[in-house]
């Protein structure tokens, strides 16, 4: 099964994180994904939600607006794909996440398009 592991981080904390760690730390995570093999992808980091562009279509009427969706401590900062037989590997893997210590790891299997 397709497993998308969704990042939250706290920014706060992974700016206080000690920096040369947490990226030593995602270099092992991300070689651990390339060893797994087959339906694992190392991921995709953003920018800060404080960067990003919201946009909502209401009524026919456009809202553009600035910053992160909701007004929260953790915000989406990026993702990885992995493919394991059960949730339970799937924990395991967001668990070996370095991004797991610094706010929260969604875990979403990803719909098969053929099956539905």
């Amino acid at each position: 099964m397709r497993y998308m592991m969704v990042i939250h981080n706290d920014d706060e904390a992974l700016a206080n994180a000690n920096q040369q760690q947490l990226w030593a730390d995602y270099a092992a995570f991300n070689q651990a994904l390339a060893k797994a093999g087959a339906g694992f992808t190392s991921g995709e980091r953003l920018q800060p939600g404080k960067d990003g562009t919201i946009v909502r279509s209401r009524a026919g009427k456009t809202d553009v607006l600035d910053g992160p969706y909701t007004d929260t401590k953790e915000q989406f900062a990026g993702y990885f794909f992995i493919d394991v037989a059960t949730l339970e590997e799937a924990v395991e893997w967001a668990n070996r996440c370095p991004s797991s210590r610094f706010g929260t790891i969604e875990i979403r299997q990803v719909v098969d398009a053929g099956k539905n």
